[in-house]
């Protein structure tokens, strides 16, 4: 990896808790931090165009190298002139490990110390086998500005010994990936595992930290089943005393809007999760009002937007509750697309207004009101 196209500058930290604000550099532009990442799995954020993502204030986008690789192969990928040309994207991207989608196939996954076999239930049905090695040649020709080393989650609950031996695979397997991995227009990050048992993640850590200089580190494992508060148990901690303070600190797939608060809190920088679009395709909505369900038939005569707080495009133009329940009720397409666009605008303006507390000095107060006001009913 070029040193040089990758620096995360920390601009201001809070002086009431552990928050901070940041800017990571990247071939493809700048990301202020704290950030959400709008997740497109297939290369796409399902209905959205590369310009509205643009129009609603997205940075960086995650999109995910197990499916990619499944359909339709890394090898086109790399023929079409890598990711940002194929999905018609020119900023920042990230692509996961894709190790989550891999281990989720458990009866159908099986693992060794050379690497990961599984089949490919939701494709083809054929076993496919992955090293690390394979990993990162994957991840090369996808050609993402960051990528994951692979790795391996384990659900909640689950037996001690089997966490230890996600760490002890996932340490080993990131000496691998960072071996293998030769771009140097493309940044490796490495992941902390280790479940919800802080000295588990904490060796984790240091093993990481032994196997070399790793631009960032995202931390894996969590949203895997747990309650928020038992995540944050051993989160706070994690995060705050103990993860390098100058690498940005990547969140995986954690994305309601009180957890996001709460995390920045801790000293987190970075977030994905598909929760905006996919819950947006069930009918729901993050509002300041809390979390609100168009399919609920108290929206019939509603003429109110999702959220007169509100600015993004859907709530300018005036689309009402009524319509959009109507739209969910009559399984439109247009549904998602408009309720996924509020939901992404919202999370991306949440991070905003918390990177304005920030660098204020005032995220402790941020935090509070947060915490105090109807939005945090956000289930």
């Amino acid at each position: 990896m070029d040193q040089s196209l990758f620096t995360y500058d920390i601009v201001a930290e809070d002086p009431g808790t552990h928050a901070r604000a940041g800017v990571l550099h990247t071939p493809h532009g700048d990301v202020p931090t704290p950030i959400f990442m709008p997740v497109g799995t297939k290369a796409t954020v399902k209905g959205l165009m590369p310009s509205t993502l643009r129009e609603l204030g997205t940075k960086i986008l995650l999109a995910n190298t197990y499916h990619l690789s499944m359909r339709p192969g890394a090898d086109l990928v790399a023929e079409m002139g890598g990711i940002h040309d194929f999905m018609r994207w020119d900023g920042p991207i990230l692509t996961d490990s894709g190790g989550f989608q891999v281990f989720s196939h458990e009866e159908f996954c099986k693992l060794s110390d050379d690497g990961v076999r599984f089949r490919a239930v939701d494709y083809d049905g054929k076993w496919v086998s992955w090293t690390p090695e394979d990993n990162m040649d994957i991840a090369q020709k996808l050609g993402a500005d960051i990528v994951m080393q692979l790795d391996q989650c384990v659900g909640y609950p689950a037996p001690r010994r089997k966490v230890e031996r996600s760490v002890e695979l996932s340490s080993r397997w990131a000496e691998r990936c960072y071996a293998a991995h030769t771009r140097p227009d493309q940044a490796l990050f490495g992941i902390v595992q280790g479940g919800m048992h802080l000295d588990l993640r904490l060796r984790s850590l240091s093993h990481l930290e032994q196997v070399g200089d790793f631009p960032g580190y995202g931390i894996g494992g969590y949203s895997v089943g747990e309650d928020h508060e038992t995540m944050f148990e051993s989160l706070e901690p994690l995060v705050s005393e103990h993860m390098p303070r100058s690498k940005p600190r990547y969140l995986m797939g954690v994305g309601n809007p009180t957890t996001l608060v709460r995390a920045v809190a801790c000293g987190v920088d970075m977030f994905d999760c598909v929760l905006p679009t996919r819950t947006a395709r069930t009918g729901s909505a993050f509002t300041s009002e809390g979390r609100l369900n168009f399919r609920h038939a108290r929206f019939i005569h509603d003429r109110r937007p999702i959220d007169e707080a509100c600015d993004c495009p859907v709530c300018r133009q005036g689309f009402s509750r009524a319509y959009l329940h109507h739209l969910v009720r009559q399984k439109e397409m247009l549904a998602g697309i408009l309720i996924s666009q509020h939901n992404i605008h919202f999370l991306l303006d949440l991070m905003r207004r918390a990177r304005e507390a920030v660098l204020a000095g005032t995220y402790a107060a941020f935090l509070a009101d947060w915490m105090a006001s109807p939005a945090a009913r956000d289930w």
